[in-house]
């Protein structure tokens, strides 16, 4: 048997990278996903229905109330109940550094996204979740809310380690009531937005020298993580951190 079968999953920024491979993933499990999106997400619905499984897509602004109100209501009036919440969508901005020089502007709008988006997204799906007297949340932070990152990075690692005890509180609140939450805290993986980030191959071997196994992820690595937390296989798991990260967070570096 499938290990979502009959489910509905919200997948925030899943029209590419990480999000897509894991839409794909959860879609052959048998979920039907829900594919939310700033950008055109029809390409991605289009790939799994041509698989022969279920998914729609919806535009969704995960910084908007008003767009999370239609994101959950799509995912009810399209496919009747919304099972698994993925929160997946996330920026690493370019001009994001240390304290002194990272500008206000890019603070603000990485904790915007990345953290404001999460708690949106729970704000409006889990009455859905409570009333179906189940759920499972999956919200993605990083290896950086347990360790400081080799590169500056001071938005982006803030906001993760926000997400990080968010998903923590949001796990106890609701643990007797039939929703469970979980992190996801993924290593380097080279999708674009990684990229983007390491621009260079000086910064992206300043990176590699930090991880023991010697790669970035793939992503389908990282889509195997979110499946196990949004599977049945994990429940009697919640408020916890699933770090999968090449070894990174199990070494002992000194900076350089």
């Amino acid at each position: 048997m499938a290990r979502l079968s009959g489910k509905v999953t919200i997948i925030t920024g899943a029209a590419s990278g990480l999000g897509r491979v894991a839409a794909i993933k959860f879609a052959a499990e048998g979920s039907h996903v829900v594919i939310s999106d700033v950008t055109d997400g029809q390409l991605a619905v289009d790939e799994i229905k041509s698989a022969g499984y279920s998914a729609a897509y919806v535009q969704g602004d995960v910084t908007s109330e008003d767009s999370w109100k239609e994101v959950v209501a799509f995912a009810m009036s399209t496919f009747g109940s919304v099972d698994v919440l993925y929160n997946n969508a996330g920026v690493m901005l370019g001009d994001d550094d240390d304290p002194v020089t990272t500008p206000m502007a890019v603070y603000e709008r990485t904790m915007d996204i990345n953290v404001k988006g999460v708690l949106l997204g729970c704000k409006y799906a889990i009455p859905q979740m409570l009333e179906q007297g189940k759920g499972t949340i999956v919200n993605v932070a990083s290896f950086v809310a347990h360790i400081g990152a080799a590169t500056p990075q001071i938005a982006y690692t803030a906001s993760k380690g926000a997400v990080l005890a968010m998903t923590r509180e949001i796990a106890v609140i609701y643990a007797r009531k039939g929703i469970r939450a979980n992190a996801l805290c993924p290593g380097p993986v080279m999708t674009p937005l990684l990229a983007a980030f390491l621009d260079n191959d000086a910064k992206r071997q300043r990176r590699l020298v930090h991880i023991p196994m010697g790669r970035f992820g793939e992503p389908e690595e990282i889509a195997n993580g979110a499946l196990f937390l949004a599977s049945d296989e994990s429940s009697w798991m919640t408020g916890q951190s699933l770090i999968i990260d090449g070894g990174i967070t199990a070494a002992y570096v000194t900076p350089e």
